[in-house]
């Protein structure tokens, strides 16, 4: 007797993009496509009414909750699907959150048809699954502790590049704004920076916020 299929679900805003994941998947017999979801806040409420394995899930959405946060939502409930992160986005940043909040694997949107296949039957077989470029940056990140940005220093300085003031960046990750000059100074020092600008042009740079 032939084993079940790994049933998936395919959350992403961008039709284009999950069509043609479906097209590719759909090519594997052991993989159904079992559902979809435009929105972040979908593909939670989807994954709660049960009956999948795994959920291949984009970082932004938009407006709304994004990836990271459905991540958390999605694994925090009893059998759990596991959760993919198939994104554009390979910052130091983006990687952390994800992980942090329980995604089983992080591949890039531009890994091929096998490496897709491969990933989401190591994602079905409750192990982890990371493009390879990924599993690089979190070795560098262990080689060197002392010299890595923490995941709330990545938040502050995500921020900072978006142009957010000492102020506004307080009030959204709900810290005393002298926390925020803190880790700043923190930052700074790691970087080897002395001003906002050349601390995300450094960071930028190395890949460990998005531009």
């Amino acid at each position: 007797m032939s084993a079940e299929p790994v049933r998936l679900l395919l959350a992403d805003d961008h039709p284009v993009v999950r069509a043609g994941l479906r097209a590719v998947l759909d090519t594997e017999p052991d993989f159904r496509v079992v559902a979809e979801a435009a929105t972040a806040e979908e593909a939670v409420a989807r994954a709660a009414a049960g009956g999948l394995d795994v959920v291949l899930m984009d970082l932004q959405f938009g407006a709304g909750m994004h990836g990271a946060q459905a991540t958390a939502a999605i694994t925090a409930a009893p059998d759990a699907p596991r959760v993919l992160i198939l994104t554009t986005y390979d910052s130091d940043a983006d990687i952390l959150a994800a992980v942090e909040a329980g995604a089983a694997g992080y591949l890039l949107k531009d890994a091929p048809p096998e490496e897709l296949a491969a990933a989401v039957r190591t994602a079905a077989a409750g192990r982890s699954a990371l493009a390879p470029a990924v599993a690089h940056r979190l070795m560098d990140r262990m080689r060197t502790p002392a010299q890595a940005l923490t995941k709330r220093e990545l938040e502050v300085l995500q921020l900072v590049g978006e142009g957010l003031s000492n102020a506004e960046i307080s009030k959204r990750l709900f810290l005393s704004q002298a926390t925020v000059k803190s880790h700043l100074v923190h930052i700074y020092a790691k970087l080897g920076v002395d001003s906002r600008t050349a601390a995300v042009a450094a960071a930028t740079a190395r890949r460990l916020i998005r531009r």
